[in-house]
Formats: structure tokens, C-alpha cells, sequence
């Protein structure tokens, strides 16, 4: 927070990334709400979650062009335009006489193509942070970036649903292409100081074919002793978290006296909060509270809570459950900080963002390939067995964890007698 605080330039380039966030989730809420009320609902909440999930797999390609972007501050700006006129024409379409199914089909295109082109400015915003705040900051500023998200993330859904019961579909679209047009202002105001900055102008741009890109990228982070393995530790920890989030409500409901608070519904929503509370604690405050502790530390510490929750899950605990899950959320989310920041001060500037792409790829991959593969053993069989074989992948990390950081206390040591 302190660096949100203290760089001016930082602080208006965060709240145009929160205010694009905010807007993204507000239409999302109502675009949900709109296709939930057709006839053939389920076809249409299927086409909008398609084209919210599918861009996310385009980040790695996102960064790849971010690199080769010279003017980042000029390109992120132009997204956001792009984006604002992509939701005003939205907007409209909402208040024409288009057909409902013509209007998802047409809305839910404008939406992939939107979220492809906030896929790249995603691969532009990790060169552009580094440039405002340093290397040395990074993790500082990603964490309070992340965790401020969590909390708009939070804080819109509550907020979208009272705004959808005073104004229409159309008006949440034209709210959502305001915050774009806002977000381009400040980008704009941000890279126009910017300009004045003689360092910004000497860094090279990427010239590389994507393959080669990749491999450079790839090659960078195996330099790194432990980097690789950390990053491989770091997406279970993320697919745990993700698969627990899908298990954990089948637990309630086959223990509904012992686990539900209140109400089902109510239980599985406080279950939703916890963890984003947690996430939004270790993104924003992690760095500080775990100052002392090694990446390698972290990742221990964090699968051995993944452990104690995974068991309290099987002693149907909802107490326990939850608050293991909280601090699961919260270790995860700083591991994931220092892990960025660790990656940031080890690969060329030029390749940053395709390095960042590709561990965002590995980690957004991780959560629905883990949670596919438990939630189906735990609907083909028995949820006990599920929690068995996520038990089993928690204790084969911890062993690989506890190696590597043997591998890595023992090349530090060579190290040193060598100098």
C-alpha cells in the first residue's frame, strides 16, 4: 500500500486497472442475469462463460505481443478505447428491437473480443508497473493490485445486483464503457508523464518469433535454482485451492447437519467471501507478514495448510474448514507475490511480459485441469476418494518441496565457498 500511497504515477495507473475490473464485473452480473431469464438459459450462461474463460488462455500470447509493443503506455490506452466503444455499441444493442438469441450471440462475440484485447493489455500492465515502481517494488505493488482487486471483485457483485434492480441492462453497459473511457484517461495522463522519463525510452523491444520467445523465456527461468519447480508447486497450491473450492460444497451437501451454517445457500456464499478475504490479504499484505520467510518456506508452509484442510474436510469440520481455507487463500496469494517478483528480477526486461504470460498460463491452467479431473473421481465414485488422491498430490508436493529446498541450500552454500 505504501507504494500506492507514495507514487502518484503508480497510484492513477492502479485505479484505471480498477476501474476497468469494477466495470468488467458489473456488466458480467447483469449479462448473466439478462441470458439467466431466456428459455434455453442454460445454452446461453454456457456462451457467456466460454467467452470469459477463453481469453484468459490467450494471456501467454498476450504477453508475447506486449514485448513486442514499443509504445506500451500508447497501446493500453487504445485497449481501453477500443473496450469503451466494443460495450457503448453493447449499450445500444440492448435498447434496439434485435431479437433476445441474435442479441446473447452478438453480445457474447463483442465480449470474447473485448476480453482478448484485455488479455493484452494484461501483458502490457507488468513491463509498465516494473517501469513506474522498479524492480526492487514489484511484488509490493502486484500484491496491493491483486488484492484490491479481490475486493472489487467482492464488493461489485453485491453492488451489481442493487444497481440491477434500478437500472437496465443497457445502463450497466454504457456504465461498463464509461469505466474503459475513464481507465484510457488516466492510462493516457500516466504515459504522457511518462514520456519525460529518458530510461523508458532505451529498453529493447522483443524482436523474437513466439517459439523462440518461449524457449528464451523457459531458458531464463530454469537459470534460476528452484525457480521452476517453485513455479510447478505454486500452480498445485492454485489448483488445491481451486478444487477444494468445487468440493467442499459437495461435503456440505452430503453432510448438511453437521457442516451447513444458517443455510446451504448461505454457507457456500460465506465460503466464497473467506476465501476471497484471505486472497485479498495475502495479495495486498503478504510481503509484510512473511517478510522473513523464503519463497521455499512459503510454498511448505502453505501446502502443509492445504493438508490440515483437506483432513478437515474429511472431519467435516465447517469451522475448522473455513478457517484453514482462509489462511490456505492467504499463504497461496503471497506465495504467488513473492514467486512474481522473484521471476521479475530474473528474466531480460524485453521478455518480461511473455515470461509473466507463460507462468499466468501454467497457473490459470492448473485450477480447472486439477479441479475437472477431482470433481469427476469424486462424481464417479465417492467424494472421499477425491479428497484421498488430493491428499496424495499434497504430500508429493510437500516431499518435492522439502528436496528443493535442500537442492537450493546446498547450491548457495557451493556458492559462497567459492567465492
Amino acid at each position: 500500500m505504501n507504494i500506492f500511497l507514495t507514487n502518484k504515477n503508480y497510484r492513477r495507473f492502479s485505479i484505471a486497472s480498477f476501474l476497468s475490473s469494477a466495470g468488467d464485473i458489473l456488466f458480467y452480473l447483469a449479462f448473466m442475469t439478462y441470458a439467466s431469464k431466456l428459455k434455453n438459459y442454460s445454452l446461453a450462461l454456457s456462451l457467456i462463460a466460454i467467452s470469459e474463460s477463453l481469453p484468459k488462455l490467450f494471456t501467454i500470447f498476450g504477453g508475447y505481443f506486449a514485448d513486442k509493443t514499443q509504445h506500451k503506455f500508447k497501446n493500453i490506452f487504445l485497449s481501453a478505447i477500443i473496450r469503451c466503444v466494443l460495450y457503448g455499441i453493447v449499450g445500444l444493442l440492448f435498447i434496439s428491437n434485435v431479437n433476445q438469441w441474435s442479441l446473447v450471440i452478438i453480445v457474447v462475440t463483442i465480449n470474447l473480443i473485448s476480453d482478448t484485447f484485455g488479455a493484452y493489455s494484461s501483458g502490457l500492465v507488468s513491463p509498465l508497473v516494473v517501469d513506474l515502481v522498479g524492480k526492487d517494488h514489484f511484488g509490493e505493488a502486484e500484491g496491493f493490485t491483486n488484492g484490491v482487486n479481490e475486493v472489487i471483485n467482492i464488493a461489485a457483485q453485491f453492488i451489481g445486483s442493487a444497481l440491477l434492480l434500478i437500472m437496465s441492462y443497457s445502463s450497466l453497459a454504457f456504465l461498463n464503457a464509461v469505466s474503459f473511457l475513464l481507465a484510457g484517461i488516466l492510462f493516457a495522463s500516466v504515459g504522457l508523464r511518462q514520456k519525460s522519463i529518458a530510461s523508458l525510452k532505451s529498453h529493447e523491444i522483443n524482436t523474437q518469433s513466439f517459439l523462440v520467445t518461449m524457449k528464451a523465456s523457459f531458458k531464463q527461468v530454469k537459470k534460476q535454482t528452484g525457480l521452476l519447480e517453485v513455479v510447478l508447486i505454486v500452480a498445485v497450491l492454485n489448483g488445491s485451492l481451486s478444487s477444494m473450492g468445487s468440493l467442499i460444497p459437495i461435503m456440505i451437501a452430503a453432510h448438511k447437519t453437521a457442516m451447513v451454517i444458517s443455510r446451504y445457500s448461505f454457507t457456500i456464499a460465506l465460503m466464497g467471501v473467506v476465501v476471497a478475504c484471505g486472497a485479498a490479504l495475502g495479495s495486498m499484505f503478504g510481503t509484510q507478514l512473511f517478510k522473513k520467510f523464503t519463497i521455499f518456506s512459503m510454498t511448505i508452509l502453505a501446502t502443509l495448510i492445504a493438508l490440515m484442510t483437506t483432513f478437515a474436510i474429511f472431519a467435516t469440520s465447517i469451522y475448522l474448514v473455513l478457517g484453514l481455507y482462509f489462511l490456505l487463500a492467504l499463504t497461496a496469494s503471497a506465495t504467488s507475490i513473492k514467486l512474481t517478483q522473484w521471476l521479475v528480477t530474473s528474466v531480460e526486461h524485453k521478455i518480461l511480459a511473455s515470461t509473466v504470460g507463460l507462468l499466468n498460463t501454467i497457473l490459470i491452467a492448473s485450477a480447472p485441469l486439477m479441479t475437472t479431473i477431482l470433481t469427476t473421481v469424486s462424481g464417479a465414485t465417492n467424494i472421499r476418494y477425491a479428497l484421498i488422491l488430493l491428499v496424495a498430490l499434497e504430500v508429493i508436493t510437500f516431499l518435492v518441496e522439502l528436496k528443493v529446498s535442500h537442492k537450493v541450500k546446498v547450491a548457495s552454500i557451493i556458492s559462497s565457498v567459492k567465492e
